[in-house]
């Protein structure tokens, strides 16, 4: 009877050992192709935001060259050169729907039901959000053409590197971010890298414009960096206050709605002032031909729409400061192909300049980066807690 019982005891610890050999090989065989899965995924995460990077910086720098050309070759209408920044906004619809569409097929395919009406803004709500903020960007848009029309590339660019430190101000008051040393510090960097700027000689002025023309220019660009730090703070307030979800979709709406109303204010100040009239005879004039002409205005209108394509993708996939920070670093490039292509100077006071923006730049991403392997860590550690805590003791022991 002993023996029998000893016998059953030995089959069943070996079944028991046979069946956690079988679990544990599973385990490893699960771990392994998660591991695998990460990282592909990793992979393609990577890719897509080197993509929308690229898709920023030459974007932006292509447009900002190509409004410089307009002005350069003999471009007069600052309400033109602004409607082009805005009117190619049906450019990204295409690419709207297709995303939009492979997004709900996502959804079905993994049965994530969500109620469509749930939290949901009033439409009175986001008319309001989207009129005043495409308002904010039509105003935005015009000093930034009054601003390319008065200064050198180069001078312009650099100045718009404040937008960044204006992006940080505006969010310690709207959106409750810390202030850091990397931040202060950053911030400092910006406002001296600007300032410098107001000190330049005459004779490296490119544009040939009057001392007073170039401070109007000055203080436009100063101003519409201002503000599109202050369109980004807004934004992202909307988004966590009256829309309060952030995926594609709504992130495209924002886009999309604010363009819209923007461009009939910047078609409504074309007509007012009179600007329209002078269209066909400054296409007659410009000094490589009207095909030069029309050609040159719709990259521009193209060239904005691919900058908003990547810094789109970038909201999507990090967030939006992340994508402002990618937009000033691409503003550095900008003056070394004023160079190149108008023949602008780059003296000490513009060098020193940009230095300072650069620096300015590394020391705000700098912190970015340490906000988000905070999170990170915060956000593995408190995973392993709740596994911990989920774990019979003595499994825990046998783990750790």
């Amino acid at each position: 009877m002993g023996e029998a019982q000893e016998l059953q005891l030995h089959k069943i610890d070996t079944n028991e050992a046979k069946e956690t050999f079988s679990l544990e090989k599973n385990i490893l065989e699960d771990q392994i192709m998660n591991d695998s899965t990460i990282i592909n995924k990793k992979t393609r995460y990577y890719f897509k935001l080197a993509f929308y990077a690229a898709l920023v910086l030459v974007g932006q720098s292509s447009a900002t060259l190509l409004g410089r050309l307009y002005y350069e070759k003999g471009g007069k209408s600052k309400w033109m050169a602004t409607v082009i920044q805005l009117a190619g906004f049906p450019i990204l619809l295409p690419y709207y729907f297709f995303i939009s569409s492979t997004k709900k097929l996502t959804k079905k395919n993994n049965n994530n039901i969500i109620d469509p009406k749930s939290n949901q803004p009033s439409i009175f709500m986001l008319a309001f959000v989207y009129v005043s903020i495409g308002l904010i960007l039509a105003l935005i848009c015009y000093l930034f053409s009054v601003g390319l029309m008065y200064l050198p590339v180069s001078t312009f660019t650099l100045i718009c590197s404040s937008q960044l430190g204006f992006n940080a101000l505006f969010a310690f008051f709207l959106n409750s971010l810390k202030f850091t040393p990397y931040i202060i510090n950053s911030l400092v960097l910006l406002t001296i890298s600007s300032s410098l700027l107001v000190f330049q000689n005459d004779s490296s002025n490119s544009t040939n414009v009057s001392k007073k023309n170039y401070v109007i220019g000055f203080i436009c660009t100063l101003g519409a960096s201002a503000g599109y730090g202050l369109v980004l703070s807004l934004t992202q307030l909307a988004f966590k206050k009256v829309i309060k979800r952030e995926n594609f979709k709504a992130i495209m709406d924002m886009i999309i709605y604010q363009s819209l109303v923007a461009t009939l204010a910047t078609l409504i100040g074309l007509f007012a002032s009179g600007e329209w009239n002078g269209i066909k005879k400054e296409m007659e004039e410009f000094e490589i031909g009207k095909a030069s002409y029309v050609l040159d205005l719709s990259f521009i209108a193209i060239t904005w729409q691919v900058f908003n394509i990547g810094s789109v993708g970038l909201i999507f996939e990090i967030s939006s400061l992340f994508s402002n920070a990618i937009s000033v670093l691409g503003l550095p490039v900008v003056p070394m192909l004023a160079v190149a292509f108008f023949h602008e100077k780059m003296d000490g006071i513009k060098a020193i300049s940009m230095v300072l923006a650069v620096w300015g730049f590394i020391s705000y991403v700098y912190q970015q980066y340490l906000d988000e392997s905070n999170n990170k860590r915060e956000i593995r550690n408190t995973t392993l807690n709740v596994i911990k805590g989920s774990l019979p003791l003595e499994e825990v022991n046998i783990r750790s």
